[in-house]
């Protein structure tokens, strides 16, 4: 009588996590209903390791949670007083290096970059802030680009490929002249194929892309982070594309 193979199982803070093969820690840690905090991935993309706030320990070696493959008998620490540390400081650099005015911005209470600050417990940036001068484009009939938002997290870029196949967006520069491009003769997003149907007018985990004429339709505490704290938010709403909560 044959008996029924066991699971491949890792440990993450201590709580037994099955996985399937292939799988990355995130994938399956997700699957589970752990939250491992994040910015780049998502759950219907292919992994990027763009963010690094997914770093996890595994195995007394630090990794991204979403590029690094589970293997049986793995040791994963997420939510230590360590990691969670190194987490804060980058998200506060991220605040200070764009614009984040989260009390007038249209996506406050459903920003994933504000959702995970305050699981972080962070309370306000470490550093003076840069308040660099970038442009906000208008110019396509039903959507908006505003590059003072964009923390350069590729979702767009990754979406406007994998699933739209357009590949609209694009990163150009060096160093602290990286930004996003768009795909146009113009460089304008209104002068692109992009569309508010595509998968990539969705994905923005902050403001950067927004619909226009929808602005607080849907009103700040009653939107999906002012319900629940982002590790308690299921992944089918925290990754819904539901833009109607712009």
């Amino acid at each position: 009588m044959t008996t029924p193979q066991q699971p491949a199982t890792f440990t993450l803070d201590g709580q037994t996590v099955p996985f399937e093969p292939g799988q990355t820690i995130m994938e399956a840690a997700t699957r589970a209903g752990h939250h491992v905090p994040h910015l780049c991935w998502h759950p219907e993309l292919g992994p990027s390791g763009a963010c690094r706030l997914c770093t996890v320990e595994v195995d007394g070696r630090q990794g991204a949670a979403c590029t690094t493959r589970a293997a049986d008998g793995q040791v994963v620490g997420n939510r230590t007083p360590e990691l969670d540390g190194r987490r804060r400081l980058l998200l506060q650099m991220l605040f200070v290096e764009g614009n984040h005015f989260c009390p007038s911005c249209e996506k406050s209470g459903d920003c994933l970059l504000q959702a995970e600050a305050y699981e972080m417990g962070m309370h306000g940036p470490q550093w003076e802030e840069f308040y660099p001068h970038r442009p906000v484009d208008a110019s396509h009939p039903t959507m908006w680009l505003d590059l003072n938002r964009c923390i350069l997290c590729k979702l767009c870029v990754r979406a406007s490929h994998e699933k739209d196949g357009k590949d609209v967006f694009a990163i150009g520069g060096h160093g602290i002249g990286v930004h996003l491009v768009v795909d146009s003769p113009s460089g304008r997003l209104g002068d692109s194929s992009f569309a508010d149907t595509d998968f990539a007018a969705r994905v923005c985990p902050v403001g950067a892309i927004l619909p226009k004429r929808r602005g607080f339709a849907v009103p700040i505490g009653e939107r999906r982070f002012d319900a629940a704290p982002v590790s308690a938010t299921p992944t089918a709403v925290l990754h819904g594309g539901d833009d109607d909560r712009s």
